[in-house]
This record gives structure tokens, C-alpha cells and sequence, in this order.
């Protein structure tokens, strides 16, 4: 019999370790090909590894919540064979140790006394770390003590890859970093001069919750601390406005059930609003495209590439945001495909880590809930995030030849929160309106 061993495989380029959150296969199992083995987290999204032979499992080498890197082996399969086999990956897809390890920007400039330290003892200290970032703070000489100094953007405080790549960084150079989170710490509260020491609350206790008996208590899983995580960072970042328009998509309704149903026949997919909505960001953010930055500093970062991120709620409750890459070289066709193939697997935890990264702008759909509108909150490093609200049928005023009528309308409320820092109201307003000018001024007669 030979054994065949399961490498974690790699999950995308900025990606370097997953967590194991669960063994769908247990020793003893007999496993066929393309068989879901165990499920996978990393600080994105989660994903299932699949088996790519067919055998019986004989060995897990990591237990559920440890952190695996990519290319580790992860499990042992027994199948028919004369002799043992490994997993081969493609050159392009082994991790590289040597690559890990080349030096940082700044790093060079590192004192010699730092150089000679004496590696990290990791068991001097109560906070976790991944073996990542281990090998980093140990490849760079940071003692212990001055890694639990470092604030973590992770669940639970937890320091990344990221945060610690960032703090080398700054600490060695004047330039400015470009940073994938932010961090800002609240202001301390002045104490008095005769302040009540047995009023003061200790340093480092959390506040106490009371609750009644008949309360629940329910711990956050791992995917809503990272939310958790994620929207305080955005509000303690940028300071949020949000601009409102109402439009008369009447136009777009009609054409929509118009060809919905031959759409289906012809291309066998589904043809929702949102790929509708998508394009009209697209074409919006070509008229406005200081909408389509990123904010560093005192740097505005402006984007080449138009990449839409579309909020998705999953089954759990929870929300992803899988990205259309290039929305605006897709036709309609394209978009469609796109927004239903990002959705179908989001829904079935089948995303790739890629696949929701990139993302330079956001569109969010409160109205498949009912919602006529939302004052969403930007997805950083993003600087503006746009809701649509539900469409309505209403009465409004239409200007005719023969004078004003009043008529039933399709109508729908848009809404856009942006970055104060970059995005005045100004142009923010002007974006939208125009969204909305595209969504009203569509061809009932378009041919797609």
C-alpha cells in the first residue's frame, strides 16, 4: 500500500498559513477523489481541501485551530500502490523558503548589537503567535518583550503577518509604509488630580456585562470577529458622510423582465439587477475615478484597475465580499456570470483567498432585504462603499409635452458613504447622482 501525503495547498499570493477549523474525514476513513478532507480558515475566507486520490485516511498531523503553513503536510492518505508517494506541486506554487526570508524594505538599516540577539523564547510569553510570524521575529531579532508591545489588528488582538511586517518597516525607515490595516488606538481619558483610586478600574480588565438569567451567551465565531474587527478599524479611520439620491429605474425593470427568461434559455444563467448595478459603478467610477483610491498617509493612492467588491451574506449570517476583477471590461454577459459564480460559491464556502482581495471599491444590496436604504460602512482600504436600496413601486411627478402628469414608477434609493479625508461631498454627490443618471437613462430596447 502507498501513502500519499496532502500538502495544504497554496491559497493565494499574499497567503502564507491557514487554520484548521475543522476535519471532515477521520483516521479510518475511506476517502474518494475530490472527497472534502478538512475545512480551512485563513484571516479571508474559509475553504475546503479536497482529496486528490482516492484511499483511506491514516493520519492528521494538525489537531483542529492549529495554524498550518503552505506546502506542510497536512494529512497522510493510504491508497493502492506499490510504494510511497508525495504530493507534487508546481514549481510556481512551492513555497520558496528563501523567498520568505529576503530582507525588507528598511530592514538593512538594522543596528549590528540587534544582528547578535540572542533568538526569541516564545514560552516567556502568554500571547499567541503563528509560526509565521515566529519566524519572521526571530529571522529579524525582536525579542519577545518588544512583540507583545506590538497592537495587533487580528481576532482577539491577535498580531499578523502584516502588523509585524508594518512595524519592522517603520521603525527602520522615514518613508512611509504602505500599510493593509490600520490600527488607531482611542484617546486615554484625563484622570483627575484627585481621583478616587479605589474608583479607578484596574489596567488591562475588561468591563463587566451584567446579564439575567434567562440571557444567552454566544461567543463570536472566528469569521464575525474578524467583521467585528474590520468595521471598527473602518470607523475609527475614516470619517464617514453619506449621500443620498432617488432613481427612476422604471426603464431598467421593464427591460429586465422583458428578456429575463430568454436571457436563461440563451446563456443558462440567471440575470439579477446587481450585475446591472455593477456596470453603472463601473462607467461611474471612469467619469469620477478620484472614487477609485486608497488612502496612505498624506498619499491618495489612485487605482488603475476598477475592481468591485460585491457584499454577499452567507447562510451563517455572516458576509464575504467576493471582487469582480476588471468590472469594467466585462459586457453584460460577463457581469452576469461574474456576480452569479462569485455568489454561488460564496454561499458554499468555495471562494478562493484571492478572490476577495483587490477590491477598490464596494457595492453592497440592502434591498434583497427589504431595506429601501443603508448607510453601509466602507470596506478599507476603500474609500467609498455604495447601497442600493429595494425597488418600490410609488407615484412621481413625470414631465410630458403635455405637461406634468403623475404615474406609478419603479423607484429606488441609492446611498453612498465615503471617506471624508479624500471624498468631499462634492464629488461623492456628483458620483452617485451619476449612478443613478446611468440607471435611469437605460435602453428598454438594449440588445444583449
Amino acid at each position: 500500500m502507498a501513502q500519499y501525503e496532502l500538502l495544504l495547498p497554496k491559497m493565494g499570493e499574499s497567503v502564507a498559513e491557514a487554520t484548521v477549523i475543522k476535519w471532515v474525514k477521520q483516521i479510518g476513513d475511506s476517502i474518494d477523489l475530490d472527497d472534502t478532507i478538512l475545512e480551512i480558515a485563513t484571516d479571508k475566507v474559509d475553504s475546503e481541501v479536497p482529496s486528490p486520490v482516492a484511499g483511506k485516511l491514516v493520519k492528521q498531523l494538525f489537531n483542529e485551530n492549529d495554524v498550518a503553513q503552505v506546502g506542510e503536510v497536512i494529512a497522510v492518505i493510504e491508497t493502492d500502490g506499490p510504494e510511497s508517494v508525495n504530493e507534487e506541486v508546481p514549481a510556481e506554487q512551492t513555497p520558496d523558503i528563501e523567498e520568505k526570508t529576503e530582507p525588507i524594505p528598511g530592514i538593512a538599516q538594522l543596528p549590528a548589537a540587534e544582528e547578535e540577539a540572542t533568538p526569541a523564547d516564545f514560552t516567556s510569553s502568554e500571547r499567541f503567535y503563528s509560526p509565521l510570524v515566529k519566524s519572521i521575529a526571530l529571522q529579524e531579532n525582536i525579542p519577545v518583550a518588544e512583540l507583545d508591545t506590538i497592537t495587533g489588528s487580528g481576532a482577539d488582538g491577535r498580531l499578523n503577518k502584516d502588523d509585524l511586517l508594518n512595524y519592522i518597516a517603520s521603525r527602520n525607515s522615514d518613508k512611509p509604509v504602505l500599510s493593509a490595516t490600520v490600527v488607531m488606538q482611542p484617546p486615554v481619558p484625563p484622570v483627575a488630580d484627585k481621583a478616587d483610586p479605589a474608583q479607578t478600574p484596574a489596567p488591562g480588565k475588561a468591563s463587566t456585562t451584567s446579564v439575567s438569567g434567562g440571557d444567552e451567551i454566544i461567543e463570536m465565531d472566528r469569521m464575525r470577529k474578524l467583521i467585528a474587527d474590520h468595521m471598527v478599524m473602518s470607523k475609527t479611520t475614516s470619517p464617514h458622510v453619506t449621500s443620498f439620491v432617488e432613481a427612476d429605474v422604471t426603464n431598467m425593470v421593464l427591460w429586465r423582465n422583458k428578456v429575463k427568461n430568454s436571457f436563461e434559455k440563451r446563456e443558462n444563467e440567471k440575470i439579477t439587477f446587481t450585475p446591472i448595478f455593477v456596470e453603472a459603478v463601473a462607467r461611474a467610477i471612469k467619469d469620477f475615478p478620484m472614487v477609485n483610491v486608497s488612502v496612505n498617509g498624506t498619499q491618495i493612492i489612485k487605482k488603475r484597475d476598477i475592481n468591485i467588491g460585491i457584499a454577499a451574506a452567507l447562510p451563517s449570517g455572516n458576509l464575504i465580499v467576493p471582487v469582480i476583477r476588471n468590472a469594467d471590461q466585462l459586457n453584460l454577459i460577463g457581469l452576469t456570470k461574474a456576480v452569479n459564480d462569485l455568489a454561488g460559491r460564496a454561499r458554499n464556502s468555495k471562494l478562493k483567498p484571492d478572490e476577495t482581495q483587490g477590491g477598490t471599491f464596494t457595492l453592497t444590496n440592502v434591498g434583497s432585504f427589504g431595506n429601501i436604504m443603508g448607510t453601509p460602512i466602507i470596506n478599507q482600504p476603500q474609500v467609498a462603499i455604495l447601497a442600493v436600496g429595494a425597488i418600490k413601486k410609488k407615484p412621481a411627478v413625470l414631465e410630458t409635452e403635455q405637461g406634468d402628469v403623475i404615474a406609478i414608477r419603479h423607484m429606488m434609493f441609492l446611498s453612498l458613504s465615503y471617506d471624508h479625508r479624500v471624498v468631499d461631498g462634492s464629488l461623492g454627490g456628483m458620483f452617485v447622482r451619476r449612478v443613478a443618471d446611468y440607471l435611469e437613462a437605460w435602453d428598454i430596447n438594449r440588445e444583449i
